[in-house]
Protein backbone atom coordinates (compact mmCIF):
# COMPACT_ATOMS: atom_id res chain seq x y z
CA UNK A 1 0.00 0.00 0.00
CA UNK A 2 0.68 3.85 -1.22
CA UNK A 3 0.24 6.62 1.17
CA UNK A 4 0.07 10.07 -0.80
CA UNK A 5 -0.61 13.18 1.57
CA UNK A 6 -1.02 16.93 -0.29
CA UNK A 7 -0.28 20.31 0.93
CA UNK A 8 -0.45 23.07 -0.53
CA UNK A 9 -3.13 24.47 -1.94
CA UNK A 10 -5.51 27.74 -0.99
CA UNK A 11 -6.58 30.96 -1.94
CA UNK A 12 -4.75 32.94 -5.10
CA UNK A 13 -5.46 35.71 -6.81
CA UNK A 14 -4.97 35.64 -10.23
CA UNK A 15 -1.37 35.59 -11.66
CA UNK A 16 -0.15 34.60 -8.43
CA UNK A 17 1.66 31.45 -7.31
CA UNK A 18 1.30 28.48 -5.90
CA UNK A 19 3.28 24.93 -4.98
CA UNK A 20 1.46 22.22 -4.36
CA UNK A 21 3.25 18.94 -2.62
CA UNK A 22 2.87 15.18 -2.10
CA UNK A 23 4.34 13.20 0.07
CA UNK A 24 4.57 9.51 -0.46
CA UNK A 25 5.11 6.51 1.71
CA UNK A 26 4.11 2.93 2.27
CA UNK A 27 5.51 0.35 -0.47
CA UNK A 28 7.41 3.56 -2.27
CA UNK A 29 9.46 1.16 -3.75
CA UNK A 30 6.76 0.32 -6.47
CA UNK A 31 6.05 3.44 -7.72
CA UNK A 32 6.97 4.63 -11.29
CA UNK A 33 5.38 7.47 -12.12
CA UNK A 34 3.94 10.17 -9.96
CA UNK A 35 1.77 13.25 -11.15
CA UNK A 36 -1.11 15.42 -10.30
CA UNK A 37 -4.78 15.32 -11.59
CA UNK A 38 -7.66 17.95 -10.97
CA UNK A 39 -11.40 18.05 -11.24
CA UNK A 40 -13.42 21.31 -11.52
CA UNK A 41 -16.93 21.64 -10.45
CA UNK A 42 -19.06 19.61 -12.73
CA UNK A 43 -16.37 18.35 -14.55
CA UNK A 44 -14.30 15.23 -15.68
CA UNK A 45 -10.94 14.77 -13.12
CA UNK A 46 -7.93 15.86 -16.04
CA UNK A 47 -4.41 15.24 -15.82
CA UNK A 48 -2.01 18.08 -15.03
CA UNK A 49 1.02 16.63 -15.05
CA UNK A 50 3.25 13.92 -14.40
CA UNK A 51 6.90 13.13 -13.89
CA UNK A 52 8.82 9.49 -14.26
CA UNK A 53 11.15 7.95 -11.42
CA UNK A 54 14.21 9.07 -13.95
CA UNK A 55 12.61 12.67 -14.46
CA UNK A 56 10.76 12.01 -17.38
CA UNK A 57 7.51 15.00 -17.36
CA UNK A 58 4.32 15.44 -19.26
CA UNK A 59 1.90 18.34 -18.87
CA UNK A 60 -1.59 19.19 -20.29
CA UNK A 61 -1.71 21.66 -22.68
CA UNK A 62 -3.49 24.07 -20.44
CA UNK A 63 -0.75 23.84 -17.96
CA UNK A 64 2.27 23.58 -19.82
CA UNK A 65 4.79 26.90 -19.70
CA UNK A 66 3.07 28.04 -16.49
CA UNK A 67 3.33 24.48 -13.79
CA UNK A 68 6.25 23.21 -13.37
CA UNK A 69 6.36 19.16 -11.78
CA UNK A 70 9.39 17.93 -9.98
CA UNK A 71 10.23 14.87 -7.24
CA UNK A 72 12.59 14.23 -4.76
CA UNK A 73 13.32 11.15 -4.42
CA UNK A 74 15.44 10.98 -1.41
CA UNK A 75 12.05 12.79 0.22
CA UNK A 76 9.61 10.58 -2.13
CA UNK A 77 7.56 13.52 -2.76
CA UNK A 78 6.54 15.41 -5.76
CA UNK A 79 5.91 18.91 -6.38
CA UNK A 80 3.65 21.01 -8.44
CA UNK A 81 4.74 24.15 -9.20
CA UNK A 82 1.79 26.89 -10.48
CA UNK A 83 2.35 29.85 -11.83
CA UNK A 84 0.52 32.83 -13.39
CA UNK A 85 -2.42 30.95 -11.75
CA UNK A 86 -5.96 31.69 -13.84
CA UNK A 87 -9.29 31.44 -13.05
CA UNK A 88 -10.18 28.22 -14.68
CA UNK A 89 -7.17 26.38 -12.54
CA UNK A 90 -9.07 26.53 -9.76
CA UNK A 91 -10.19 22.89 -8.20
CA UNK A 92 -9.55 19.87 -6.35
CA UNK A 93 -5.69 18.77 -6.76
CA UNK A 94 -4.93 15.41 -6.29
CA UNK A 95 -1.85 13.45 -6.32
CA UNK A 96 -1.58 10.55 -8.36
CA UNK A 97 0.96 7.10 -8.21
CA UNK A 98 1.16 4.49 -10.18
CA UNK A 99 2.80 1.21 -8.88
CA UNK A 100 3.29 -2.54 -10.44
CA UNK A 101 -0.30 -3.64 -9.52
CA UNK A 102 -2.50 -0.93 -8.98
CA UNK A 103 -2.59 3.34 -8.44
CA UNK A 104 -2.91 5.57 -5.54
CA UNK A 105 -4.49 8.77 -5.07
CA UNK A 106 -4.79 11.31 -2.14
CA UNK A 107 -7.48 13.45 -0.65
CA UNK A 108 -7.09 16.23 -2.89
CA UNK A 109 -6.74 19.52 -2.26
CA UNK A 110 -8.37 22.91 -2.99
CA UNK A 111 -6.88 25.39 -5.39
CA UNK A 112 -9.02 28.25 -5.92
CA UNK A 113 -7.86 31.42 -7.90
CA UNK A 114 -10.09 34.78 -7.75
CA UNK A 115 -10.31 36.90 -10.73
Amino acid sequence: QVQLVESGGGLVQAGGSLRLSCAASGSIFSINIMGWYRQAPGKQRELVATITSFGRTTYADSVKGRSTISRDNAKNTVYLQMNALKPEDTAVYYCYAEGTTRSYWGQGTQVTVSS
